[in-house]
């Protein structure tokens, strides 16, 4: 297998990005290292996922349940357990978050709806039915949001993919949720 540098914001031949990444979560994200490692992937991934947190429709919540369900979907390791501790941080509740490390769809509808469509996106390939529209937008949600979930989806298998293949060491921060395939309550 092979090894790839965890990129700091003194290593990386990209710094800013990272710089502010180590602002906003007191660390650089070791997916956001990794992806340093190729200047396109990481100005890609930033500008996007600026877009999608400063111009989209999705509150916090909203875009950590996505992100969280297209990592369980993905069975990425290192983004699960980050994504646990943002989705606590952005007001996601812990009965909601342990659903979606289980693969289930969480009791409140919204975001069980929200889920289903992040998850089909990913099972289909983009290749939706009528019936995964209609339970989404049955759910509260507008028929245009299911272009800001493509985006969603979009960025988060650039980190979950990057994770996947350079298996990168949990952060402390992160290590209390570290999850793996097969995620059972007992865990």
């Amino acid at each position: 297998m092979t090894s790839y540098p965890i990129h700091t914001v003194e290593t990386a031949p990209e710094a800013e990005p990272l710089k502010v990444l180590q602002e906003a979560f007191g660390f650089v994200p070791a997916a956001a290292g990794l992806m340093a490692n190729s200047p396109a992937l990481l100005n890609t991934f930033f500008s996007a996922f600026g877009h999608f947190r400063g111009g989209g429709t999705f509150g916090p919540d909203e875009r950590q349940v996505l992100l969280l369900s297209n990592a369980v979907a993905n069975g990425s390791e290192w983004a699960v357990a980050f994504h646990t501790l943002e989705s606590l941080a952005d007001g996601v509740e812990p009965e909601v978050v342990e659903a979606l490390r289980r693969g289930e769809r969480p009791a409140d509808p919204r975001m069980a709806a929200l889920s289903a469509l992040t998850r089909a996106f990913i099972a289909k390939r983009g290749h939706l039915d009528d019936a995964d529209v209609a339970a989404f937008t049955a759910a509260g949600f507008t028929e245009e949001q299911v272009f800001e979930v493509i985006t969603g989806v979009a960025i988060s298998t650039m980190t979950n993919y990057t994770a996947n293949v350079a298996r990168p060491p949990l952060e402390p921060a992160v290590r209390p949720h570290a999850w793996t395939a097969g995620y059972s309550d007992g865990v």
